[in-house]
């Protein structure tokens, strides 16, 4: 970094995720330069952002196609790429981030849920090279990793006994079977604690986001599959535990806003006055914790078979994912459907060599995609 401020280049920069992102950047325009950004197809959006940040550099993927987002990515003067696209697309821009020094702040699940293999040598080989370490360089967002991350912060991996990741249940958390058989959009949307895309929700609402954030785990923390639990707590208040083999919990709470984990991983090591509302301790509900149901909700263990089979099996299971959502949204699709529909592609899809690379996870990508829009 040769400026006095750090300089940022967003992909993804009108979704929920880069909307916040750039919300933290204003806040801290003392510490943060807006240099690139990058969005997907909306270009109204986009305007407005070069209009406020009058970044060095701006790209409307729609018009161009992907590969253009490398070359935002490994500009010489950006430091830090803040990854708050979906899909596959995100997974060549990373990688090359990584391999040109740039540090990158991932809310992607593509890049690790399928690319781990990819990307976690680049990160731990920077970190060898400056002393440092992996997680320096590449920088979890979602607010479960963030809090994992939090919580390890001074500590050994070796004495971690179990990484603990908490699921809000989402709106579907006390219906009946025979109620999810009629569940529709307009229900699986009502989140009852946070406001996030409709991608993801959907995902909380079927918990396949939590099996995707087990496989992502194991990839950042290089922890084993059955050393990953998830628990349920609705009020979405502990974001993620760490227990340790003393027996002893350590815990990252607040309240559910995606600028906190944001801001530390645009900030990290440093902890600045953040524009999310702190949390009033009397004002909180209970903070309870409950069994995740897998008979009601199977797309975790369908996840989690998937992660334990390797990366050729995962990404069939993210690539199917997207689209399952998607149809679910379009009206094609019933709501178990979704988790039906990619444990199908995983099986379909899932076998043979795991190590894919990066060109063979693309054309997987294509391929799933196609046939799952009408499986």
């Amino acid at each position: 970094m040769t400026s006095d401020r750090t300089r940022v280049c967003v992909l993804g920069s009108t979704g929920s995720i880069g909307t916040q992102a750039l919300d933290v950047l204003a806040t801290h325009a003392d510490r943060f330069e807006v240099v690139a950004l990058a969005a997907g197809s909306d270009a109204n959006g986009l305007a407005a952002q070069v209009e406020q940040f009058r970044p060095r550099a701006h790209l409307l993927v729609g018009d161009n196609g992907p590969a253009p987002l490398e070359d935002l990515a490994t500009r010489q003067d950006v430091d830090l790429v803040l990854v708050a696209t979906g899909g596959m697309v995100s997974l060549r821009p990373v990688i090359a981030a990584l391999s040109a020094g740039k540090v990158v702040a991932t809310a992607n699940k593509e890049t690790l849920v399928a690319g781990g293999h990819l990307v976690m040598p680049l990160a731990r080989d920077l970190a060898v090279r400056t002393g440092s370490n992996a997680l320096s360089w590449l920088r979890p967002i979602d607010s479960e990793h963030s809090a994992i991350w939090q919580c390890l912060s001074g500590e050994q991996l070796l004495a971690v006994r179990r990484l603990i990741l908490t699921a809000s249940g989402g709106p579907f958390r006390t219906w009946t079977g025979d109620q999810l058989e009629k569940a529709g959009p307009t229900d699986a949307l009502a989140h009852p604690t946070w406001h996030m895309g409709a991608k993801i929700t959907i995902d909380s609402a079927t918990l396949m986001n939590k099996a995707l954030e087990v496989i992502e785990a194991r990839w950042l923390y290089d922890v084993a599959d059955d050393r990953i639990d998830v628990v349920v707590h609705p009020p979405s208040i502990v974001h993620s535990l760490v227990e340790f083999e003393d027996g002893s919990l350590k815990a990252q709470l607040g309240l559910p806003d995606m600028r906190i984990p944001i801001q530390y991983a645009l900030t990290f090591p440093d902890r600045l006055l953040s524009p999310a509302p702190s949390v009033d301790l009397f004002k909180l509900p209970p903070l309870t914790f409950e069994p995740v149901d897998e008979t009601r909700f199977p797309a975790l263990a369908i996840g989690r078979a998937a992660g334990r089979q390797g990366s050729r099996a995962s990404a069939a299971l993210i690539a199917a994912d997207e689209v399952a959502v998607r149809r679910f949204l379009d009206g094609t699709l019933d709501f178990r459907g979704v988790a039906e529909l990619c444990e199908r592609a995983v099986v379909e899809f899932g076998n043979g060599h795991q190590q894919p690379g990066v060109d063979e996870l693309v054309s997987l990508d294509t391929e799933i995609r196609s046939w799952a829009a009408t499986a």
